[in-house]
């Protein structure tokens, strides 16, 4: 059977996260999130993030969360700011689109957002009221390239968004792995502080699903839990998701879990540098995409599953090849002992 790094939710969830939901199954609770393990999730989050005055809304996935949360801050002619790369553009089926938002884009290398790539478009945005007004920033922590803000970078780019009088919006599916890298400085308490709104992924790190929605603009607090409702997105077994945000969240177990998936990436990606192998991005969290030949990719393709992300030229491409919470030494080593054999 092939080993899959197509992806970090192949596997189920955590046992911590299935002996809790077990243990518990028969307690009666009070539906719509307000039950006791929701409550003492967001307890436990706002305690992580050091912002009392934050408030915490557990949704099932990440696409649910993203355009909930920006058709719910945009007025209907305002817009989104995205880097070319982002989710919202590439793997949400036009679901900002179709909410009445339009989402404009910017190409980065890198897939990070820098505040002078903000500039020419709201210069090009100026024919009020003839032009949509765009009005919240769009970033992923990681990036879909697998990518990370670091401190400066993030400050620079939170004193921009509230001098223009942009929202920020950090999309935190991977948040854990961004967090846990080895180059980054940041810190989930210092996200807090510099975005408007962020979320913490778990669907992607060890939950079976799940996303905590944290709204730190008190502006943007009000009337918010409407926006899940009419979005469908309110669950009546709330304990479902705050079960899994309440173990994730207990002894940094949710950290825990990121670090190992980059910890593997990292074992592969260097083991790939030191054959030579060049990369689309310089990458230190568990997306890693390596520029291999195309007679490679299909050596490779007889063991693993993963995607082929971009077509470099006629001979080569980039891969895709994500580590989970749950990869084990046995196929990582497995791959780069192909990788040793064939390089």
């Amino acid at each position: 059977m092939k080993f899959s790094f197509k992806n970090d939710y192949s596997e189920g969830c955590h046992p911590n996260i299935l002996q809790a939901l077990l243990s518990t199954n028969f307690e009666q609770q009070a539906g719509y999130g307000e039950d006791d393990y929701s409550l003492e999730a967001k307890k436990l989050i706002k305690e992580k993030i050091k912002s009392p005055d934050s408030e915490v809304f557990l949704v099932s996935g990440g696409t649910q969360a993203n355009l909930i949360v920006i058709s719910a801050i945009l007025r209907p002619y305002q817009c989104v700011i995205s880097a070319t790369p982002g989710h919202i553009l590439n793997n949400e089926t036009g679901a900002i689109e179709a909410t009445g938002h339009k989402v404009l884009s910017i190409e980065t290398a890198d897939g990070k957002l820098r505040p002078e790539d903000i500039v020419p478009v709201l210069e090009n945005h100026s024919n009020i009221p003839h032009q949509v007004m765009p009005k919240l920033v769009y970033i992923s922590n990681s990036t879909e390239l697998g990518t990370v803000y670091l401190a400066k970078e993030l400050e620079e780019l939170s004193n921009f968004c509230r001098e223009k009088g942009l929202y920020l919006f950090m999309d935190g599916a991977r948040l854990g792995h961004g967090l846990t890298s080895e180059i980054s400085d940041l810190t989930l308490e210092k996200v807090a502080e510099l975005t408007d709104v962020f979320y913490l992924g778990g669907t992607k790190n060890g939950a079976l699903i799940g996303e905590a929605i944290v709204i730190n603009n008190e502006d943007l607090q009000q009337d918010f839990a409407f926006n899940i409702k009419q979005k469908g997105a309110l669950l009546a077994k709330g304990r479902l998701l705050g079960i899994q945000f309440m173990e994730l969240m207990r002894d940094d177990l949710y950290f825990d879990l990121a670090k190992h998936a980059n910890i593997q990436a990292m074992k592969i990606k260097n083991a790939m540098k030191e054959r030579g192998v060049q990369f689309l991005a310089d990458t230190y969290t568990n997306q890693i995409f390596p520029i291999i030949s195309n007679e490679l990719i299909k050596i490779l393709s007889e063991n693993f599953e993963f995607f082929v992300w971009k077509k470099i030229d006629e001979k080569s491409s980039a891969i895709r090849l994500i580590t989970s919470w749950n990869t084990g030494d046995e196929p990582v080593q497995r791959f780069i002992e192909i990788i040793g054999r064939e390089l």
